[in-house]
């Protein structure tokens, strides 16, 4: 164990922590994009910089191991300058359409920029424009809104045998685009959907049919004989009808677990959540929508 300072509250983490770990145990909130902890360190967004004591400048919070005796300050001057930069230029080449973005209410970009961005930019060249490419039956990139976190593709390189899309090109060419135009059609696909904490992956299935906002999340389960056809999932709802399933969050542990011997143990990385959640999850939402109107019209018998 190991004893560290964060924000001026002394804390004993385990041997091996990161920054970003011990921030979490102790309820400190660090802002960031690439990060995730069910899947290996990128450090690739730069927007979890913290100031660290004698350090010479901001280090990232999700690669930098605790050690003993260290001083972190999350939201002194130096660490809120260097995350304002980082979000500067993180929206160089964004485009300015959160109006008409499927991601608007649930982006992660838009949150913080709102935070710890600025009213405008000093960036004054033309901004590198893609064209919207379907990468899958169920996905389509944005590669415009893209900011190069990796989360889509440490998903399909952790969880997948077979990853057919990553970054190609570098520096201001890099982008996230498929091997030879092949399709990402794999148990797992739905899942780079909903890691991805812009609107640069959206489901082609829920493209403007409705905003987040106007549906209602609900806790759905399915119990079937096949492992392949149980999970636990988040259908979200506007009235009796389904418009999309999502893997289930558990805001408690973190996330929710994963089906049987398919996904990461303990995570929410669900093997329906992919190409299976049109075919496979599809009945059992045909299901819940039919159980809805039942459970309302016994309902209001009940009441007369």
């Amino acid at each position: 164990m190991l004893e560290i300072e964060i924000d001026g509250k002394k804390l004993t983490v385990p041997t091996g922590s990161t920054v970003m770990d011990a921030a979490h145990a102790n309820g400190t909130y660090i802002p960031h994009f690439c990060y995730h902890k069910k899947l290996s360190i990128a450090a690739n967004c730069r927007m979890c910089l913290v100031d660290v004591e004698k350090a010479p400048k901001p280090m990232p919070a999700c690669a930098t191991p605790v050690t003993q005796g260290m001083i972190v300050r999350t939201k002194s001057d130096k660490a809120i300058q260097a995350q304002k930069s980082v979000m500067e230029f993180l929206l160089i080449n964004h485009p300015l359409d959160c109006p008409i973005c499927d991601q608007a209410g649930e982006c992660h970009l838009q949150d913080l920029s709102y935070e710890h961005g600025k009213e405008g930019t000093r960036y004054e060249f033309n901004r590198r424009t893609f064209h919207k490419e379907d990468i899958g039956p169920y996905i389509q990139l944005h590669m415009t809104r893209c900011i190069l976190c990796y989360r889509c593709t440490y998903v399909a390189d952790q969880l997948t045998n077979d990853r057919v899309h990553g970054v190609l090109d570098r520096g201001d060419h890099a982008q996230i685009s498929t091997y030879i135009s092949k399709a990402i059609d794999n148990d797992f696909s739905g899942n780079m959907i909903d890691v991805c904490p812009v609107g640069a992956l959206t489901d082609r299935t829920f493209r403007f049919k409705n905003r987040v906002w106007f549906t209602k999340p609900v806790d759905a389960h399915r119990n079937c004989e096949t492992p392949g056809c149980c999970g636990k999932t988040t259908l979200w709802l506007r009235g009796d009808e389904v418009f999309r399933v999502t893997a289930r969050k558990d805001m408690a542990e973190g996330v929710g677990r994963a089906t049987e011997g398919r996904g990461l143990q303990d995570g929410h990385f669900i093997a329906h959540l992919g190409q299976q959640r049109h075919h496979v999850i599809g009945g059992v939402v045909l299901g819940v929508q039919q159980h809805v109107k039942e459970g309302k019209s016994n309902l209001a018998q009940c009441l007369h």
